[in-house]
This record gives C-alpha cells, sequence and structure tokens, in this order.
C-alpha cells in the first residue's frame, strides 16, 4: 500500500491510499448508493470500463464469499471507497476486502471522501477518470481521464458475455437467456421457477436462438452504450413477435431499440438499492438499479411500445410493454442481488406469457 490519487478529467485530484499497481488505469467514474451486497455490485459485469464509488462509508465489514459472486470475476476498472474495512465477519467469508482484491488484482483506492466524489459527479454529470501512483504528469492523466470515459462507447458486452452456449438446469420450461453480460441473480431467478436456462453469448444469430426452440428469451442486463450493439438490435428485430421476449437493464434498452425508441446518456445514471418506481397501475416499489443510459419516452410513438413503470425521483422511463407482441421490460433489476426484492414477480409475469 502507498500513496495514490484519482483525477478527474475536470482537474479535481483526490488522495488515498492505493492498493494494487500504481500504473495508472482510466474508465468512467459513477457512485453507487447501496450500504450492502458490496460484493454482489463488484462482480455485477455492467460496470465493465468504469471506476466505482461507493458512497456507503465502510465497505468490506463482513467480507466475501462464494455466495456473493454475480460473475466469476469483476469486470470494474477499479474501486474507490472511503475506509476499506479489515473485518471478516459474516460465517461463510472466505476472504478479506484486501484478499479479495488481491485475488483478482483489483484495483482500490481507499481513504477518500467518496461522498464527495458523489456530489460532484451529480452536479457535473458522470466523467472520465484515472487512479495512479504519481501526479508527475497532471496534464497527460487528465488526458487518460478523458479516454477512460470513452471505454463506455466500446464494444464491453462482448467483453464480459460468455463465449459459449451453456445449459443450466433441467427444469420443465425452457428459456434462453441473451448473455450480454447477465448477473447470476437472473440465472437464480428463472431456475428458482422451474426453468431449464440456456444461455447464448452476445454474438448469437437469431437462427440460432429459433432453434433451441425456447418457449421465451430474457435479454440481460450489460455494460456500456446500448447504442454500440447494432449486432444484437439487427438480430432481435428478426425474433420480434416470433417468441416472447423480457428485457432487463441493458436489455430493456436493446429491446427499445430495436422497435424504433431512442436512448441517451443520463447525468450520473442510477446505481443502488433504494430507486422507487412506480407501476403505472398503481403501486410504488423500491428497486434495484444499475445504469447510465435511460429510453427517451419522447422517442415512443410509433414503436407500439407504452410506459409501464416510471421513475419517482426522475421521471425516467423503467418499463415497458408492447400493445400486441408478447414483450416487456424493465430498466431496474427484478432480480435484486443485492437490492429489494420487491419486483420479482415480473419473472413470473413473463413465464406466464411463455405458456
Amino acid at each position: 500500500m502507498s500513496k495514490g490519487y484519482i483525477v478527474f478529467e475536470n482537474g479535481t485530484v483526490f488522495t488515498g491510499i492505493l492498493h494494487g499497481s500504481p500504473q495508472p488505469i482510466g474508465g468512467e467514474a459513477v457512485f453507487n448508493t447501496s450500504m450492502n451486497g458490496y460484493q454482489e455490485i463488484i462482480t455485477d459485469p455492467s460496470y465493465a470500463g468504469q471506476i466505482l464509488v461507493m458512497t456507503y462509508p465502510q465497505i468490506g465489514n463482513y467480507g466475501f464469499g462464494e455466495y456473493g459472486f454475480e460473475a466469476d470475476k469483476p469486470a470494474l476498472q477499479a474501486l474507490v471507497v472511503k475506509e476499506m474495512s479489515t473485518l471478516n465477519g459474516h460465517y461463510e467469508s472466505r476472504w478479506s476486502f484486501e484478499e479479495f482484491l488481491d485475488r483478482f488484482h483489483l484495483i482500490c483506492l481507499s481513504g477518500v471522501d467518496t461522498r464527495a466524489i458523489a456530489r460532484m459527479i451529480r452536479i457535473e454529470g458522470s466523467m472520465g477518470a484515472v487512479i495512479t501512483g504519481s501526479l508527475d504528469n497532471l496534464a497527460r492523466l487528465r488526458e487518460q481521464a478523458v479516454l477512460g470515459k470513452s471505454l463506455l462507447d466500446s464494444d464491453l458486452v462482448k467483453r464480459v458475455s460468455r463465449k459459449q452456449i451453456e445449459v443450466i438446469g433441467d427444469g420443465a420450461r425452457h428459456i434462453v437467456l441473451w448473455d450480454f453480460g447477465t448477473k447470476q441473480g437472473i440465472i437464480k431467478s428463472l431456475l428458482g421457477r422451474g426453468c431449464r436456462v440456456t444461455a447464448v453469448p452476445a454474438a448469437t444469430k437469431a437462427d440460432e436462438i429459433l432453434s433451441l426452440n425456447p418457449e421465451g428469451l430474457v435479454l440481460s442486463n450489460g455494460p456500456g452504450n446500448p447504442e454500440s450493439c447494432h449486432y444484437v438490435t439487427r438480430e432481435l428485430e428478426k425474433l420480434m413477435g416470433r417468441i416472447p421476449i423480457f428485457g432487463i437493464c441493458l436489455g430493456h434498452q436493446l429491446l427499445a431499440l430495436t422497435l424504433g425508441a431512442h436512448t441517451y446518456k443520463m447525468t450520473f445514471g442510477h446505481r443502488g438499492g433504494n430507486h422507487t418506481v412506480k407501476d403505472l397501475n398503481g403501486k410504488c416499489y423500491v428497486s434495484s438499479q444499475n445504469h447510465g443510459y435511460a429510453v427517451d419516452a419522447d422517442s415512443l410513438g410509433g414503436t407500439g411500445l407504452k410506459v409501464s413503470f416510471m421513475n419517482l425521483n426522475d421521471n425516467t422511463v423503467e418499463g415497458l410493454y408492447h400493445e400486441k407482441l408478447p414483450l416487456l421490460s424493465v430498466q431496474f433489476h427484478p432480480e435484486a442481488k443485492p437490492g429489494p426484492q420487491d419486483t420479482g414477480y415480473l419473472f413470473d409475469k413473463f413465464l406466464a406469457m411463455t405458456a
């Protein structure tokens, strides 16, 4: 451990304690407000290309274990925390925070006022940043910070998607999961409802999916700009009306793009376990979220899509359904992991469409 820094593209510098390599590493700096579930958050593939700032002051107090993986390993660029706990309190815990970082060669800057960073991002928007062990060339570091933000426009989905088809479980109902960087929680939610899940890579063709004879298709979460995934929307268009489809997070955005709607980059996104959404039928739910892009409500005209959920903080689109086709999608995470499980019933609603 040694002194380290996070340098933002606007020139702001925060000093802390660096765990891992002192070589500069860049990405888009974003913040998550969750109070627990840090291992699930850190291993969520949707954070690929990003430097994750945790606003809760102490991270790691119940350790890390086999119970907390949403992917085999973290995909994010680096972590920033206020206090890195040395405790290891969970009865199933296998590693302390520092041991977990070492296990996956993960860069972490601790001892930083993460809430000050979050406030800056809320005011100025998500921005590029770089973590480094030296400030010898600040101008060059700011350039690297700007380049770090551009990672979001590269093909991050193929980086985190599985490379080959995998069959999981032996349930009676067969569902294909199109893996754009899926969380394990989505797979477990389907398995727990008696499904056999065939997970396929992001580059899979529509004909290949249909040849598997699925009863339904789930479009998973994933990282980056949805408009970078033209190879997905091109194939997804061929599946419209031929099979019931459920889109989650990035999958929700790709479904909207395929039908002619537009997405946009949010100022700082939604990342945390306390986002209230309203079902336009009347009920409100607390949801788990992790996204920096959203569907443009004004672009839905002529698509056949209707809004089913809205965010009560900023009125962004949180869910869609189609007037005629067997399609539904949500921007939030009904599987939670971590976060409230209020909206898990949406998996049942999707499966009812496949009956």
